[in-house]
Parts: C-alpha cells; structure tokens; sequence
C-alpha cells in the first residue's frame, strides 16, 4: 500500500510547490518587472501619501465632489473586504427600494432629469471606481455651485478626464471618480 501512495503523494507535494508556490511567485514577479504601477495596486499617492487607488471605488459624499455610483458592500461603503454583488434579481423588493432611495437622494440634491443606470445601480463588485459622462454631466451644476466655479470650468474637467474606449470600440467611455475630484481640487475654488 505504502507503494501505491508513495507516488501518489510525491505527485501531490511536487504539483503543490509547482502550481501553488512556484508559479503565483513567478507571474508575481514578471508583473512586478513589466507593470510595476498595475502590480501593486494602481495607487494615486500625493507626495508620499497614498490617497487611494484607481481600481476601487471611494465614498465621496459632499457636495464639493462628484460622487461615485453606489456601493454594494455592506456595511461600509466601498469597502474592498465585503465585495461582491448583492445577487438581487430585477423582481428583488430588496432591490427595487435600494434604487428607489437612489433616485430620491439624488432628485433632493437637484440632479434632474433622465439618471444613467449607473447612478442609482451598484456595479457587481459593489468597488467600480468609474461613472459615466453621463452622470458625471449630471452633477456638473451641483459641484460648480458648491465650489463657486463656473459649470463650464467643470464641465470641461470632466470632458479631459472621460477616457474612450479602447481601440474605440472597447468598452464604454468611463470617467474615474478619484482621478476628476483630485483634477477638481487642482482647480481654485
């Protein structure tokens, strides 16, 4: 019997140092050598601090800044430990007065009109750290107003931060929330 499992387990141990040691180490290391930025997390520092990262979301909620889709994670607000979808179905009553409450908040703070998916719904992460244009457009009056800016200094804030789609045609454009406040902070006002 012993020789039976004597492979068996040798097979175990090398495909365990190989598949489970070996090869994360390696493609580690290659990402760390070819993508220094992507591999350790995207992260935005200000001098030395570091503010956050591009890849998860962050709860802006004052009227200085625009403001990010909603967060799905629970019971913080963009919280990387809790990811994950909420896994309602579009019947979900759960569901339905989440994006009610959504449309409410954001109707009370005067953004008017036809609202994108994305500012009422949480992406499946519950982490996006993008909006659309269309709804950064959408709160373009409101920043302004509290910032003392003109709409139009804003809006042409958001205008250079939307990134296109790749290669034109990949994706949807996007506008990341921590990069257009941080781009609004460099503005005076």
């Amino acid at each position: 019997m012993i020789n039976h499992l004597r492979p068996a387990f040798s097979l175990v141990v090398l495909m365990t140092l190989l598949t489970g040691i070996g090869y994360p180490l390696t493609i580690t290391g290659v990402a760390k050598f070819a993508m220094p930025a992507q591999a350790n997390g995207s992260l935005i520092t200000k001098g030395d601090v570091v503010i956050g990262s591009q890849l998860i979301g962050q709860n802006f909620t004052t009227e200085r800044y625009f403001w990010p889709r909603p967060s799905a994670t629970s019971p913080d607000a963009y919280n990387p430990m809790a990811s994950g979808g909420s896994n309602l179905g579009p019947t979900a009553a759960k569901l339905r007065d989440a994006v009610a409450a959504n449309i409410k908040h954001l109707k009370d703070s005067g953004i008017n009109g036809t609202l994108p998916a994305d500012a009422v719904m949480a992406s499946g992460s519950g982490l996006d750290p993008h909006i659309s244009p269309e709804f950064a457009k959408a709160q373009i009056a409101r920043v302004a107003k509290a910032r003392g800016l003109p709409e139009t200094s804003v809006a042409a804030l958001v205008q250079s931060e939307t990134v296109l789609p790749s290669l034109g045609f990949i994706g949807e454009p996007q506008v990341n929330v921590l990069k257009l406040n941080l781009a609004l902070d460099a503005l005076k006002g």
